[in-house]
């Protein structure tokens, strides 16, 4: 049964982060605006900051999804996402088996519009393309369900469900591609990729590719539809063509020099692609070639700290900052992304709850 749509704002201000943001709150100073999701299990809810110009972050609110998270940090990648106009936000919830969306306002502000079951179990990772919408769910064998956004609500359509490759996939994202032509999820513990054609809103059956390297991750496309992919084993890279038959590697397991390479971000421009090296505490640079090719810039293009656990990334909208959870210390930082992909800190780090999942920026 549909839970009930919820109307107006969800202003149940965390105390972290219930402290006025005059500064940020003027239409002059709010450059764009991040969020990511607690995954509390007593009550999810997606956290708000306002990015001034110069890419310094500073609380909105907290805004409850209505339903409830794990309780840990999900290692999945798109458990929070923006449509493309940015005007609402897609969040799952592990642990109730849902999909929460958002109106987005225009001080950056949330309200929760629908909550819609999520057609299987576990889902923790959300794509959306136009006005349509697919989950993954990680719970039993895995698999995707189809939505449509409209009406400020999420409709489920009918014969979208389709399976994974198998059982106990270990599946990390389920993305678009840039023309919403095709769906691919990675699943971890078979080393695959899954690509399904999409057709009228309904997803094919998956073709499934053998990973270029074992634990494929995180993704990410570039603007001809390549998907970037990170391999969490070996810590590398590799990138793919998209077509009926599946995925053709391009460029194979480019090593990354850092460790355990998870999370991956693409420049809105297309030209560069970073990744998170989970383990080793650096973010890695690559630059994206016409063909759809990687090298890699920069081994450490950021160095995180020891400990810090860098994660969740997203690029802001104007290709200016990069994002990055650093879930080990629970602080979300920024990068101001220079010539040549070059990541340079900006001051002023924020704090996290631990647990916390997701990135989205605009």
């Amino acid at each position: 049964m549909r839970f009930q749509r919820l109307a107006g704002t969800v202003a149940a201000l965390g105390a972290a982060l219930a402290l006025a943001v005059p500064a940020v709150a003027s239409a002059h100073s709010q450059a764009g605006f991040v969020y990511t999701e607690t995954n509390s299990p007593t009550g999810n809810a997606v956290l708000g900051f306002a990015r001034i110009a110069d890419g310094a972050l500073a609380p909105i609110g907290s805004f409850a999804t209505g339903g409830l998270g794990s309780g840990g940090n999900l290692a999945t990648q798109g458990e929070v996402v923006l449509t493309g106009d940015a005007g609402w936000l897609l969040a799952v919830n592990a642990a109730s088996n849902d999909v929460s969306l958002f109106r987005v306002h225009a001080d950056g502000a949330l309200s929760l519009a629908d909550r819609a079951p999520a057609h299987g179990t576990d889902p923790v990772s959300v794509t959306v393309h136009g006005d349509l919408v697919y989950v993954l769910d990680a719970g039993g064998s895995g698999n995707i369900a189809g939505f449509r956004l409209g009406g400020g609500g999420l409709h489920y359509l009918a014969g979208s469900s389709r399976p994974l490759s198998g059982s106990a996939t270990g599946p990390a994202e389920v993305a678009f591609s840039t023309d919403g032509r095709f769906l691919v999820v990675t699943e971890r513990n078979t080393n695959l990729l899954d690509t399904y054609l999409v057709i009228g809103g309904i997803a094919g059956w998956p073709v499934t590719t053998i990973s270029s390297g074992p634990v494929p991750y995180g993704f990410a496309f570039d603007l001809r539809d390549h998907p970037i992919v990170s391999e969490a084993a070996n810590s590398t890279l590799s990138s793919y063509r998209l077509g009926i038959a599946g995925a053709t590697v391009i460029s194979a397991s480019v090593p990354t020099g850092g460790i355990a390479a998870c999370w991956v971000a693409v420049t809105p421009n297309g030209r560069f692609a970073y990744d998170s090296n989970a383990h080793g505490g650096t973010i890695s640079s690559f630059a994206i070639h016409v063909d759809g090719s990687i090298s890699l810039v920069q081994s450490v293009a950021a160095d995180t700290g020891a400990g810090s656990t860098p994660l969740d990334l997203a690029a802001s909208s104007n290709g200016r900052f990069l994002y990055v959870n650093e879930a080990g210390s629970q602080m979300l930082a920024g990068y101001r992304i220079g010539l040549g992909g070059s990541l340079t800190a900006v001051p002023g780090s924020i704090s996290l709850p631990a647990g916390s999942s997701g990135l989205a920026a605009s």
